[in-house]
Order: structure tokens, then C-alpha cells, then sequence
């Protein structure tokens, strides 16, 4: 990675960021403060990977830094998911799309709308690009379906059963679809990271 590929990811992200922080600080009001650490870390590596496909540059990136990267993306998400802020009263949908038509007819305020639609999408995308760049696994159309989908359906039911954030059909829609974005993704992702084995890296 170039020097002027850092500075552009910096002034893009960042400007980002900052321009939309006013809309960004009103999110705390339902959610924990790490949303906007999560969001900002979201915004800067989407950032880098459009500037580093743009210019035709690559990364190399030791398997091990990944797995670490998206263990403490995970944790992060998993604080989101269940520590908000008090007061917030536990609800569960099990009934498909009765949670999203409202955000889609504007029957929900818009950046409640926007946020939910985005973040239960967006933030699933890593998730994708992480099965598929597994050492040694080539996934299948089955396990490409049936592990995101156990895996997050356990995450919605810790959610009920815990009684933290809520438990809906519709989360587990919108974070499959993140995850299957993910899928689509991976083929520029690998031209803009490349995961070097433990012996490579050496």
C-alpha cells in the first residue's frame, strides 16, 4: 500500500465520517457507545478497499492478522447486539417482513430505518468474505447457506432466550443476505487483500 493510497483512504473516510456524525450520535440513544467505534472502523476499511481496487493495489495480509481482525470485529458486534442502553423494552418478531415494510413505506422514522436496513446487512458482509477465504475449505451451496444460518439463528435465540436486543425473523434475513453479500464481494476482495499462509508470511 502506497503512501498516497493511505492519504486518499484518510481524507475520504474521514470526511465521511465527520460529515455524518451529527446523524451518527443520535443512534446512542437505543444503542451501546460502540457503535460509533464500530461504524467508524466500517467506514475506513470500506474506504481502503474501494481506493485500493481503484488504483490496482494489494495488501498482504498474514492469516493470522485476519483471524485476529475478525475475532475483535465479532466482539464488537456481539457487545452491540447485547448491551444497549437501559431502558429499552425486549421485543421478538417471528412473523417474515412484518419488521422491514415499515422502514421501507417510511412508516418508521428514516434514520432508524436506514441504520436498521444498512447495519443488519452491512455488518454481516466481513462474515461472508471470512467463509470463503478459510485455508483448505472450499464451501459448497449447502454450508454456504446452512452455517451462516445456524450460526446467527443461535445469536437471535441467545437474544430471546437473554432477553438482550430482540429476537426477529427479519434481523435474520437482512444479516444472511449480509453474509451472502459477502459471497458476491469476495472476488474483488481477493484482488485487493492477499492472505498469506503462516510459512509465507515468514
Amino acid at each position: 500500500m502506497t503512501y498516497k493510497t493511505l492519504l486518499l483512504t484518510l481524507l475520504f473516510s474521514q470526511g465521511l465520517f465527520f460529515g455524518g456524525l451529527p446523524i451518527l450520535l443520535q443512534l446512542l440513544f437505543y444503542l451501546n457507545p460502540w457503535v460509533i467505534m464500530v461504524v467508524w472502523v466500517c467506514i475506513v476499511v470500506s474506504v481502503l478497499m474501494i481506493v485500493l481496487l481503484v488504483r490496482g493495489e494489494t495488501i498482504k495480509l498474514p492469516r493470522l492478522y485476519w483471524q485476529v481482525a475478525i475475532s475483535g470485529y465479532s466482539f464488537s458486534l456481539l457487545v452491540l447486539l447485547f448491551f444497549r442502553p437501559e431502558g429499552q423494552e425486549y421485543s421478538y418478531n417471528i412473523i417474515p417482513f412484518s419488521t422491514i415494510s415499515p422502514y421501507l413505506t417510511g412508516d418508521s422514522n428514516w434514520l432508524v430505518s436506514f441504520y436498521n436496513l444498512s447495519a443488519n446487512v452491512g455488518l454481516f458482509i466481513p462474515f461472508g468474505l471470512y467463509l470463503l477465504s478459510r485455508k483448505g475449505k472450499k464451501m459448497t451451496g449447502i454450508p454456504k447457506f446452512f452455517i451462516p444460518f445456524f450460526s446467527i439463528s443461535i445469536i437471535e435465540i441467545c437474544q430471546y432466550v437473554f432477553q438482550r436486543g430482540s429476537l426477529d425473523m427479519d434481523d435474520l434475513i437482512l444479516n444472511l443476505i449480509g453474509v451472502y453479500l459477502g459471497y458476491f464481494l469476495y472476488r474483488w476482495f481477493v484482488k485487493v487483500i492477499d492472505i498469506i499462509p503462516a510459512k509465507r508470511s515468514t
